[in-house]
């Protein structure tokens, strides 16, 4: 197991903080949690066969134990930002993560699905203020200067616990317990505490003045979110008619559209959407969330195409998946030059291909494939997501001035995981189209499954890079440009 490494972990951490700036240290402490709250969220994506055998139900449907948590974070993350200005961002993150921390453990407690899905949920809501109210820490305190850094620090944990986490969930599903991959949340909570009480500032003299809180917007937009979620969840279920799904999928998207009418009409609604009128801003929102739906499917269908379609064990196959984690680990120092040296633009166009190439190219995998060639596409698949990811999440604040920074993030944060629910959804969803497709078996996937699902993921990622060419050519260059002090 992994412990031995937290005090070595803790120990370099407090190395690195004597000598960074606080806007680093902050966006290594807010890494931390985000890298807590990702982790068991994939590193439950290699247990779900098992957990599937010990809930005595499918695979498809312990998925609702990962979507659930997702609809959660959507229906209270519009909510973060009202919150950690009326109360601080250093008090609401730390009693963030100490909630998180209580629903992780009875996770690990939970016996059946029902138990599994409501804990998720009670996690979820404590998510919900710890992702955005972490970035808003980090933003709060970091000049456009150190952006392009800052953001590379706090984008590792989206891409390093997607690929740590298949590891972590199958070495402890496969000689333990899947719930042991919750109760791993306890020591690196109480670490993250720590450094969040060291770290951030207190804002008690600096708080926002006190504005009433958008009922109407929270519920317009909790229905709204929840409903989309919840209706791309049902075309993954077995016996259901497709008009269902798409019906709840139209009734939310009515309800998201009177939330945004509404909020055009107060002075202080949840969610302004006002900020979409910042060109970088709005295409970073509307396609990059095509851009992380695809990346977001590629940890879910992999470790399960390696279990089910190659009949690997859980930690055989979290430890090909490992490969994809070096592949993120080795662009990260990159990532920074490549920003300062091309434009977004031609980052996220031509990167984009390289993404749909690779995804496409995880479709020909056999399970008679030399394990280095697996290794080999799953290294340039990290190395490219990694690049993808960074780019777009920079490019979203390059162009927000300060006073909007707490409605943007509030809006990031909430599309940002959507797109996540989506990706798992998506997943789920092209995997049982695969299966119709190739008139297979109800809830029996086989490798053909996975390789049709992989070539419609292809093509998606392939599609949606033409809403890019809509970028200027300059388009945030003012945070590319910019010299770190």
């Amino acid at each position: 197991m992994c412990y031995p490494l937290i005090p070595f972990a803790t120990f370099s951490i407090v190395f690195f903080e004597m000598t960074a700036k606080r806007s680093t240290t902050i966006a290594l402490t807010v890494a931390i949690a985000f890298f807590m709250q990702n982790l068991d969220t994939t590193a439950v994506n290699t247990a779900i066969p098992t957990m599937a055998r010990s809930f005595g139900t499918d695979v498809i449907h312990v998925s609702s134990g990962i979507t659930s948590y997702l609809i959660a974070l959507a229906v209270f993350i519009p909510g973060s930002g009202w919150i950690a200005d009326h109360f601080g961002t250093r008090r609401v993150f730390t009693l963030a993560i100490v909630l998180f921390v209580i629903a992780s453990v009875l996770c690990g407690l939970s016996q059946t699905l029902p138990q599994f899905v409501a804990c998720r949920v009670f996690q979820g809501i404590a998510g919900a203020m710890m992702t955005p109210v972490g970035r808003l820490a980090v933003l709060k305190v970091t000049p456009k200067s150190e952006l392009v850094t800052a953001m590379n620090y706090i984008t590792i944990p989206a891409l390093v616990a997607p690929i740590v986490g298949p590891l972590v969930g199958g070495y402890l599903t496969t000689y333990f317990s899947w719930h042991w991959i919750f109760f791993l949340n306890v020591p690196v909570g109480i670490i993250c505490i720590l450094l969040a009480l060291h770290n951030i500032p207190r804002e008690e003299e600096t708080l926002e003045p006190k504005k009433r809180f958008d009922l109407v917007g929270f519920i317009l937009s909790g229905l709204a979110l929840a409903g989309f979620m919840y209706g791309l969840e049902l075309f993954s279920k077995d016996g259901l008619p497709y008009w269902v799904a798409v019906l709840v999928i139209l009734i939310s998207s009515l309800l998201l559209f009177i939330n945004v009418r509404y909020s055009r009409h107060i002075s202080n609604p949840l969610i302004d959407y006002s900020v979409m009128r910042i060109d970088t801003y709005r295409i970073s929102v509307l396609v990059g969330t095509a851009t992380r739906i695809v990346i977001g499917v590629f940890p879910y269908l992999v470790p399960l195409m390696f279990q089910i379609g190659f009949g690997l064990t859980p930690f055989e196959a979290g430890a090909l998946f490992v490969s994809t984690m070096i592949g993120n680990l080795s662009m990260k120092t990159a990532t920074v030059w490549v920003i300062r040296h091309f434009s977004f633009k031609k980052i996220l166009i031509v990167n984009g291909v390289l993404v749909a190439l690779f995804t496409f190219l995880t479709s020909l995998l056999l399970p008679t494939t030399p394990v280095y060639m697996i290794v080999v596409v799953m290294f340039m698949s990290g190395i490219v997501r990694s690049m993808q990811f960074t780019s777009v999440t920079t490019l979203a604040f390059a162009d927000i001035p300060h006073q909007k920074t707490t409605s943007a993030n509030t809006l990031y944060s909430t599309v940002q995981q959507m797109s996540s629910g989506m990706g798992i959804a998506l997943g789920a969803v092209v995997l049982r189209f695969s299966n119709v497709i190739n008139k297979g078996e109800a809830g029996n996937y086989t490798i053909n499954d996975f390789h049709l699902a992989f070539v419609f993921i292809a093509i998606l990622s392939l599609v949606h890079l033409y809403g890019y060419r809509q970028l200027k050519p300059d388009a945030g260059d003012g945070v590319r440009n910019a010299k770190a002090s």
